[in-house]
């Protein structure tokens, strides 16, 4: 949050930078100089567009640096009354991905795995959520509390969850929304 802080600010002190400039400039190309409100507005309208394209570019920048066999589960957009372009255009401020590459894998049962669903937020540091899933049953477990997959995939201190529908489980089974 700071970084993007820092960013707005340098945004606004680009924008300033640019409209000394062009008063420097301006009565010996134009005739005239700018009018006085023309560096305030400037850099309220840079730092403006600096935030608003900072929110909508988190998503796609972040998913792009994911690493290879990570996954997008979900990924909902969102809309709030303090921006009221999100209205029209919502933005995405969070989203869940699982790390398939790093399965651990039943060599007995390969359908039967465990893998960590890692939950991305804006402003936030990622969380990663071990789970373990059944592809078979479409099913899943979390292992919190001692809870583990053994070796020959069975699932102990836990319960399998039914999650035909649930996008975590589509994700780890089937590719999710990058797959």
């Amino acid at each position: 949050m700071l970084t993007d802080f820092i960013a707005t600010v340098a945004a606004g002190a680009g924008a300033a930078c640019l409209i000394i400039v062009a008063n420097h400039l301006g009565p010996r190309f134009f005739g005239r100089r700018l009018p006085k409100w023309a560096m305030p507005a400037s850099i309220g309208l840079a730092m403006l567009g600096y935030a608003i394209w900072n929110e909508y570019t988190w998503y796609p920048r972040m998913r792009a640096a994911l690493a290879d066999g990570v996954v997008v589960a979900s990924a909902p957009a969102e809309s709030a009354m303090y921006r009221p372009w999100s209205y029209l255009f919502p933005t995405v401020a969070r989203f869940i991905a699982v790390d398939r590459a790093n399965a651990a894998r039943s060599p007995a049962n390969p359908q039967i795995f465990a893998a960590n669903a890692i939950v991305f937020q804006r402003w936030l540091p990622e969380r990663r959520i071990p789970q373990a899933f059944d592809c078979d049953k479409a099913a899943r477990a979390d292992l919190f509390d001692g809870a583990s997959l053994t070796a020959d995939g069975v699932l102990k201190g836990a319960e399998w969850v039914n999650a035909a529908d649930d996008p975590l489980v589509a994700a780890a089974c089937n590719g999710g929304q990058d797959g």
